[in-house]
């Protein structure tokens, strides 16, 4: 039978002193090298579990930060579960990889793989370097764990290029044990995994990582072993599926604009059948983030390189529509302003890439409203959460303090990130607000008919003219006389 981790309220000795290699009578010690998105919540998630854990990272201040159970970023339940562990003495962090790696058994490489300049292939120098860190400053046999989003066939070239740095005497596996985090999820994900896969692993060290994800295994999560590359393919062919789930979706969206069809409607029905599902159906502005369009772009390059052609050319289609959504609502957001947006006032709620996160990484709504920026518009920002970091990455946007400051005066309103708080908003109480009660629905995700009898035309993707009203082919058709003075006001 498996062991159990202490859990997070059991009391454990102090193991910092410790060098042998044994755990046979004491629990896994962990160190996670990066202590980013993914290598904090991790950390934080293997304390609760009972483990004794070191977060390692090159940064002093996020190390401090992090010390005083401060989260740099959103993520709903972190903060909590972060600032328990650094209090109870479970959880610790430090910019000394060697002090760390020294009083640990396993070691999970959580270091970042970001497009490389120039490139669709991923930059592999921090998960090089991170490795190649863990190896040298082993003292005793531990297990390092790859847990980064890497192309395949990294983790063969990684166990080559650590092999003559491990010292004598030690033994050290490599093997990748993937990581499938839904940002605005990831606590949840990490504590309750869909699915634990280990790959590469040897019998002495799958009974290891199965004392490490004890917890979750223990009430059914599933354990898939399988070899080095099958493991580094299942997270990006995962994020892959889903990315072509979304642009065959607002493919179809465009053959219902055309054909006068309601592609919510037409994704619910397909939803039913169990071959397909209804998440990520849903047509609207496409995808973004950290990591689904850098993951197929490296895919599309690895592919290309392995002369896999047909995946490369799939992957690059799919790229191209969800990049082509951007200009759509670009177009929309023009033809609504009767074909410039010049010195007009537009309101864009959003600009995380996805609600419950701050994260501003490629995301769509703020290339729509940088772009609409550009052609002269005076664009206003608003986002529950990630205002602080969309200025930071786009100072030249105004940004405002709430949704009514946003939308105040506003000559059209852009829905560009499906928050709650724009879902549920009054549109009665908006349209006393607005200049002109227009709002571009780009993610299909307003109650429009309630918007409508509020007052609002609008405009979505893939929607009847019942639901969306076909915006005039000319300037001057249907101007109503009061339009028409206040543009002459102006």
């Amino acid at each position: 039978m498996t062991a159990r981790p202490p859990g997070p309220h059991d009391s454990l000795p102090n193991t910092h002193d410790r060098k042998d290699s044994t755990m046979n009578d004491h629990a896994p010690r962990i160190s996670v090298i990066g202590t980013g998105y993914l290598g904090a919540t991790h950390a934080a998630a293997m304390a609760e579990m009972g483990f004794d854990v070191v977060g390692v990272d090159a940064d002093p201040k996020k190390v401090q930060a992090l010390s005083r159970g401060d989260v740099p970023f959103f993520e709903p339940g972190l903060p909590e579960l972060l600032r328990r562990h650094v209090d109870s003495g479970r959880l610790r962090f430090t910019s000394d990889l060697a002090d760390a790696v020294a009083v640990s058994d396993v070691h999970f490489v959580c270091v970042g793989t970001p497009q490389r300049v120039g490139s669709f292939a991923a930059n592999l120098d921090h998960v090089q370097e991170a490795t190649r860190a863990v190896a040298k400053a082993m003292t005793h046999d531990g297990v390092i764990v790859g847990k980064s989003t890497v192309p395949v066939g990294t983790a063969a070239t990684l166990r080559a290029m650590i092999e003559p740095l491990i010292a004598e005497g030690v033994h050290a596996e490599l093997i990748w044990n993937p990581e499938f985090l839904r940002e605005g999820m990831a606590v949840e994900d990490t504590l309750h995994p869909d699915r634990i896969v280990l790959g590469g692993t040897t019998e002495s060290s799958e009974a290891v990582m199965r004392r490490v994800y004890a917890a979750p295994i223990a009430v059914g999560a599933p354990v898939i072993t399988c070899d080095l590359p099958t493991a580094e393919l299942v997270k990006v062919s995962a994020n892959a599926f889903l990315a072509t789930k979304i642009s065959f979706v607002n493919a179809i969206a465009e053959v219902c604009d055309a054909a006068g069809a309601d592609v919510s409607v037409l994704a619910d029905a397909l939803g039913h059948d169990a071959r397909i599902g209804r998440r990520f159906l849903d047509a609207g502005l496409g995808f973004g983030g950290g990591c689904l369009p850098k993951d197929i772009r490296a895919l599309m390059h690895r592919s290309a390189e392995l002369g896999a052609f047909s995946a490369a050319s799939l992957l690059q289609q799919v790229d191209e529509i969800n990049m082509g959504r951007r200009q759509l609502i670009i177009d929309r957001a023009v033809e609504a302003l009767y074909g410039s947006v010049l010195n007009r006032r537009i309101a864009v709620l959003g600009a995380a890439f996805k609600p419950h996160t701050d994260d501003v990484r490629d995301s769509p709504a703020l290339n729509v409203a940088a772009a609409l920026h550009l052609r002269g518009a005076q664009v206003v920002v608003w986002d529950p959460e990630a205002v602080p970091t969309a200025r930071r990455d786009f100072p030249t946007l105004s940004y405002a303090q709430d949704l009514e400051s946003a939308v105040r005066g506003a000559d059209l309103t852009l829905v560009l990130t499906e928050w709650p708080e724009f879902v549920q908003a009054d549109p009665a109480v908006l349209a006393r607000l607005v200049r002109d009660p227009q709002v571009v629905d780009a993610r299909n995700c307003l109650p429009a008919a309630a918007w409508e009898e509020a007052g609002w035309t609008v405009l979505r993707s893939g929607a009847p003219d019942a639901d969306a009203p076909q915006r005039p082919r000319s300037r001057t058709e249907a101007r109503s006389p009061r339009r028409v003075a206040e543009l002459v006001a102006r």
